[in-house]
């Protein structure tokens, strides 16, 4: 039976030192007891605590990490089967497939445009998190001129994708400590690939695609072979097949605490589909059920894009609103002359303005001010877009010392604040009445403003 918070912090030490990241034991016992963390954090917890604890201290889902430093990928740590009871923790990583029999040139600029492809939305940076290099040739040579290749073209980790543990032991040697995905153990090669894992430190996957009691006789003879970060290939490739047995997994170490499922899963939508647009759907049904690597075929942005921005919203925490920082931004090379605009500072709400007031090309300064992340009319309901809120923030910012005008343009769905915004501002500021919708402002710049 699990230990509740209240008995998991009477074995710790008590010195509220916020080494494990939380500012008191108390909260770091209520984390534990939630398996949202470890019992390792604690660095100063006894082994007797330890041993007592044991039960208690590791989520249902391990976290596990692939690559170094700000590029690596942590998967895993997840509590809740359904993202409305809480919030997903940790995002899949969407990785892309290249093969060592594809041309050297054909390598270095799939592996290169993988490292270099972004976009922004809402104010983040959605990117891919690696490429998984797969040795079809079965050749040692031609696997490690292929992965030299990928080398020199990103810093992003790998999965290394390849049958024999001699191919593998030779990758990893001139990997160094750069801490790949080994993919993958199999009943017949899984006390090999054990050993590796355990000589370079690295996370492991497990493939076994004859049923998920095989499945799972093969991860406990890994564990106890002493590899704990292990990855899950039930080797489900199809729609209804990868669902199924996805939310098996999901289910039986939720919620039965079967520990031998507690890992991530690694997905291949493209190998169960015809086309890249059913590799695209699949996909997008892995991010959300329950995908930890997904390895995509293909580099194409078209499917990428998509993928990315589903990948955001579900994992975003939906009690949450994404915001922009308060303050006060500049578009183009604004003079004291030029227009101030405001608005709230949910990120939707800030881009839609934003991207209006570059379109016009008449430089502005624009009060982005703090709505605790709501849109403007839903800020107006609530109280935190109001007149004394907007005047709070034209104070703290500055405003009045970056224009030489006393004008400042509300939206148009706030008219009703006009008259109370110019009583909080005082002195001999105008406050004048914008569009009501973000795509009149250019207009609204050219043709209305003075």
């Amino acid at each position: 039976m699990p230990l509740s918070a209240l008995e998991i912090y009477k074995l710790l030490p008590k010195t509220n030192c916020k080494e494990c990241g939380f500012p008191t034991c108390l909260a770091f016992a209520m984390r534990v007891a939630a398996k949202q963390v470890e019992l390792d954090a604690c660095p100063y917890i006894s082994e007797e605590a330890k041993e007592k604890l044991a039960a208690a201290s590791r989520p249902p889902m391990r976290l596990v990490t692939v690559g170094v430093g700000d590029n690596k990928i942590e998967v895993g740590n997840e509590t809740v089967l359904f993202r409305h009871d809480r919030t997903f923790v940790h995002e899949p990583g969407l990785m892309i497939r290249i093969k060592d029999t594809q041309p050297i040139k054909e390598i270095e600029e799939t592996a290169a445009q993988v490292d270099g492809y972004y976009v922004e939305r809402v104010g983040m940076k959605l990117c891919l998190n690696g490429v998984a290099l797969e040795n079809a040739s079965g050749e040692v040579e031609t696997y490690l001129k292929a992965l030299k290749a990928v080398q020199a073209n990103t810093d992003l980790p790998l999965i290394l994708m390849a049958k024999d543990p001699k191919v593998m032991a030779a990758a990893l040697e001139n990997l160094g400590d750069e801490n790949p995905l080994i993919y993958a153990a199999t009943k017949d090669n899984w006390s090999e690939m054990v050993e590796l894992a355990k000589e370079y430190k690295c996370p492991l996957a497990v493939y076994e695609a004859d049923g998920l009691d095989e499945l799972a006789g093969l991860v406990q003879q890994v564990e106890e072979a002493g590899v704990e970060e292990i990855v899950l290939d039930p080797g489900t490739r199809g729609f209804n097949d990868s669902l199924n047995v996805m939310t098996q997994i999901r289910r039986l170490a939720l919620k039965r605490n079967f520990r031998l499922f507690g890992y991530p899963i690694i997905t291949f939508p493209g190998e169960g589909t015809n086309s890249i647009e059913e590799e695209t759907i699949l996909a997008g049904q892995h991010i959300a059920k329950y995908g930890g690597f997904i390895v995509l075929e293909h580099f194409n942005p078209a499917q990428i894009y998509p993928l990315l921005t589903l990948r955001l919203n579900i994992f975003t925490d939906p009690r949450v609103p994404i915001q922009m920082e308060p303050g006060v931004y500049e578009f183009g090379e604004p003079t004291p002359e030029s227009p101030l605009l405001t608005t709230t500072n949910f990120s939707l709400t800030y881009f839609s303005v934003a991207g209006e007031i570059e379109a016009s090309g008449v430089p502005s300064w624009l009060l982005v001010c703090d709505s605790e992340g709501m849109s403007v009319l839903t800020a107006w309901a609530a109280g935190n877009f109001d007149a004394e809120r907007i005047a709070k923030d034209v104070k703290r910012f500055g405003v009045a010392d970056k224009i030489s005008h006393r004008k400042i343009i509300i939206p148009g769905l706030v008219a009703v604040i006009m008259g109370e915004l110019e009583e909080e501002l005082g002195g001999d500021w105008k406050v004048l009445v914008g569009p009501k919708e973000a795509m009149e402002i250019p207009r609204y710049l050219k043709e209305v403003w003075e």
